[in-house]
């Protein structure tokens, strides 16, 4: 198990699943408890048992379905009820049920809450966490509290908001994690709450919403105030704006302030990336450390710089948080930015090689082509530059047609006329839309002759107008994702005809495919 002398505690299972959209089965939740107990956080809130059926499942499920090896289930409930015993209270009995050998007890710690959500007395609230705590500490259960709205309580009462941490500090929790619940407070306004309550003897813990984009700057502020237990969300989950960034804390404080907090940093992002697969929720690609622009260089200054040093635009080794450097090319692309980009994709460029491709990016990116999300495109451009044009087909035609039938249904229907390997061929391939039909057509026309095309799917494909006055006369990028067995790649096509343009792109994602597969040149 993890080390107790810092806690890494994560509540994506129930202050993440909060975020708008975000829906998780108990299948789900176990998927992600186990990745985050690969990452190694010392403890995962399971969800409220009693209260939500799905997260009652949950504990019961995980008693013989997770295997944790590094973290402990954390069950999260309320303190009693006003005038009930602890004992008798439903939800507590819930709690010590669950099997968790964590209880994480929210109570308000915000004294107009009291009165006017908890509609009972100031005295009464703190007896309410006397007995819970007390009561599952007797029962044998760890107990951690989370003070609810506790910046904001000291600010209107802050007698008030320290007696709650005493008093819960001696009824036997074991840390009092402070809630910025609303996400206003400021790293400095922050720290200076903590300090003080960290000079009362009790355990302090942190919890920060990120309303004012500064959540992950509090956890930080928190722990040089004296906090030894952060919390947070994976990727940030969480209603409003989100939670802390679990991964991000986690990540600064073991390689920037030297702390020894989980064993498997360098799993990081695949663990990150692996979250957003369950949930369904599209990777922030900027997100620090873990995002795949995270360490991504576009200007032509940078990659002159990193061609001698990487570490002269890279504030750690990416490889620490299992990232990679990524060399973008772009009309800002110089020859370093190219030749270094070339040597990402196995190809060594010489300086005449690289200054020719240099002039055709910026040419193509002039008349509205991307290669920055779309490497595969890049990479049929730079083999072309190097060994000259060669296509494993050639295309002599194609037509597409949009039929709607007397029933209300659009069919469309592409004929494509192509040379390969000495021979023409003919194909038609009715499909969900024009580019789907292209995209049938010219994968049965050719998979005779190279059967890996079969694997080959079109798995997104985005438009965006780019400029004129009207947008029916606009120029048309395209982007196309595709995929096969040995991974996914991105083309490029651009005309003033959005057919056009994704005939481009399409007919480039086949190429690539081709040369995926290591088939020879006709």
């Amino acid at each position: 198990m993890a080390s107790d002398r810092f806690h890494v505690y994560d509540t994506t299972l129930r202050d993440g699943a909060q975020q708008e959209g975000l829906n998780l089965t108990v299948a789900d939740k176990l998927a992600i408890a186990r990745h985050l107990d690969g990452l190694g956080v010392g403890f995962i809130e399971g969800g409220w048992p009693g209260a939500i059926p799905k997260d009652t499942e949950f504990f019961r499920r995980a008693r013989t379905e997770l295997d944790l090896k590094h973290a402990q289930l954390a069950a999260f409930g309320a303190t009693r009820r006003a005038g009930v015993q602890a004992a008798d209270d439903p939800l507590v009995a819930a709690l010590r049920e669950s099997g968790a050998p964590v209880v994480t007890l929210v109570a308000k710690s915000h004294d107009r809450h009291v009165e006017l959500a908890l509609r009972t007395t100031l005295a009464e609230n703190l007896a309410m966490i006397r007995d819970t705590v007390s009561h599952l500490r007797a029962e044998g259960q760890r107990v951690f509290l989370d003070a609810e709205h506790f910046f904001d309580g000291y600010k209107s009462n802050p007698a008030y908001a320290l007696e709650v941490i005493r008093v819960a500090a001696e009824a036997g929790a074991s840390v009092i994690a402070l809630c910025d619940t609303n996400g206003g407070m400021l790293p400095d306004e922050l720290a200076d709450v903590v300090h003080h309550a960290v000079s009362l003897g009790a355990r302090i813990g942190i919890h920060c919403h990120d309303d004012t984009g500064c959540a992950v700057a509090n956890t930080l502020a928190a722990v040089r105030a004296g906090s030894t237990h952060v919390q947070g969300c994976a990727n940030g989950y969480g209603e409003r704006s989100g939670n802390a960034n679990l991964f991000t804390v986690v990540a600064n404080l073991q390689l920037k302030r030297g702390f020894d907090l989980v064993p498997s940093l360098a799993e990081l992002t695949r663990i990150a990336h692996a979250i957003t697969e369950v949930t369904s929720v599209t990777p922030d690609s900027h997100a620090p450390y873990v995002g795949m622009s995270a360490f991504a260089h576009k200007a032509g200054l940078h990659a002159s710089a990193i061609k001698v040093d990487p570490n002269l635009y890279q504030h750690i080794d990416p490889a620490q948080v299992g990232n990679g450097m990524r060399m973008l090319v772009s009309d800002m692309a110089g020859r370093a930015s190219v030749e270094l980009k070339g040597r990402e994709l196995g190809y060594d460029l010489g300086p005449e090689h690289a200054r020719t491709l240099v002039d055709r990016v910026k040419d193509l990116e002039a008349k509205g082509f991307t290669f920055e999300a779309a490497d595969a495109s890049f990479e049929l451009l730079l083999r072309d530059t190097i060994h000259g044009e060669r296509r494993h087909f050639d295309v002599e035609s194609w037509r597409v047609t949009v039929e709607r039938t007397r029933y209300g249904e659009v069919v469309s229907e592409a004929t494509v006329k192509l040379e390969a390997k000495g021979e023409r061929i003919v194909a038609t391939g009715e499909g969900n839309g024009p580019v789907n039909a292209l995209d049938k057509a010219v994968r049965l026309g050719l998979e005779k002759l190279y059967p890996e095309l079969a694997k080959l799917e079109l798995m997104d494909y985005r438009v965006r107008i780019l400029e004129g006055e009207h947008g029916t006369d606009a120029i048309t990028r395209v982007l196309i994702t595709s995929r096969d067995d040995s991974g996914e790649w991105a083309t490029v096509g651009v005309a003033e005809n959005i057919i056009e343009a994704s005939w481009y792109a399409l007919e480039q994602a086949v190429s690539y495919a081709l040369v995926r597969g290591c088939y020879e040149y006709q």
